[in-house]
């Protein structure tokens, strides 16, 4: 079972960038399919940005052309680009991985991790 720890969150101002990433351990992490969704106060847990086993990448609609996910099987780490934040991007984000892109997208994907607070504000 592969265990996943978040990094890279914090306060940024409007119009700026943050780098998550997203260290798997304990299995083999290039045949995870691999996400990241976030949660504001109050809302339901939403993908933000898929990739899969293969590199093919799915964004969500407020975040297509500002946020980019990528993977480094080497370094068994999945990473989340954040540009242009908006206020409305705050939010805790999770990473997860399931053994397919169906657990993935679903919402359902078998590890989750721990979450990181991602706030933007001036």
């Amino acid at each position: 079972q592969v265990q996943l720890v978040e990094s890279g969150g914090g306060l940024v101002q409007p119009g700026g960038s943050l780098r998550l990433s997203c260290v798997a351990s304990g299995s083999i992490f290039r045949i995870y399919a691999m996400g990241w969704y976030r949660q504001a106060p109050g809302e339901q847990r939403e993908l933000v940005a898929g990739i899969t086993t293969g590199g093919s990448t799915n964004y969500a609609d407020s975040v297509k052309g500002r946020f980019t996910i990528s993977r480094d099987n080497a370094k068994n780490t999945v990473y989340l680009q954040m540009n242009s934040l908006k206020p409305e991007d705050t939010a805790v984000y999770y990473c997860c991985a399931d053994n397919t892109w169906a657990g993935v997208y679903s919402g359902r994907p078998a590890v989750w991790g721990q979450g990181i607070q991602v706030t933007v504000s001036s």
